[in-house]
């Protein structure tokens, strides 16, 4: 059986006076220093247009196991950088999750219009059937779905699941039916949507003039 691959994603939001240097360090260090650790798989980032915190970004990994390379400890933790520990100590809402992709197991990021994001939070295994089964009973179907996955996150000492559903539109019926999660349903507390992050900069072939 193939070994499922592993996520890792990180949600905040900056202070207003300070969105510019955060998006700076995400484009510079962030993101580039995270893309280049073995058994990293992609590095997206994803800004919200319903919902709360702002940002988040998500990375498929090789398997979970990456998270416990030496290559990801040089630059984690302990040993962030002096840029990420000032950004780092100025940022609201944040939310840490990893772990493993339980449906369908294998999938990658793609590329897409919306992406929604349901949070069951300490919901106790027992309940992952159930939540998978709400998930595809709200959106396998609809014409706008590229792709569902889910995932369980087992980070300080607590399990949360996490759905991501990729779109290439904005669903024309944005609600979904909770009676399909049975109990599982009353885990939910974050419901946000986003689009694809665009890494700021100057067009190609386009200068300016002082």
């Amino acid at each position: 059986m193939p070994t499922r691959k592993g996520f890792l994603m990180a949600m905040m939001e900056p202070t207003p006076v300070m969105e510019e240097e955060f998006n700076d360090w995400y484009d510079m260090e962030h993101t580039p220093d995270r893309a280049s650790i073995p058994g990293f798989e992609s590095a997206r980032r994803f800004v919200c247009v319903s919902g709360w915190p702002k940002y988040v970004s998500f990375y498929d990994l090789e398997s979970a196991q990456v998270l416990e390379s030496e290559a990801y400890r040089v630059v984690a933790w302990e040993r962030f950088s002096p840029w990420t520990k000032r950004v780092m100590a100025r940022v609201r809402g944040q939310y840490r999750a990893s772990g493993d992709q339980v449906y369908p197991g294998n999938a990658i990021t793609g590329e897409m219009g919306r992406l929604t994001l349901i949070r069951f939070r300490n919901a106790p295994d027992e309940e992952q059937p159930a939540i998978l089964k709400g998930l595809l009973g709200n959106y396998e179907r609809r014409q706008e779905t590229a792709q569902i996955r889910l995932f369980r996150s087992d980070y300080d000492n607590r399990i949360d699941y996490v759905a991501l559903v990729e779109s290439r539109l904005p669903f024309s019926e944005p609600g979904m039916d909770l009676s399909l999660f049975g109990n599982a349903g009353n885990r939910i507390d974050l419901f946000n949507q986003y689009v694809p992050y665009w890494t700021r900069g100057h067009l190609p072939g386009v200068t300016t003039r002082s």
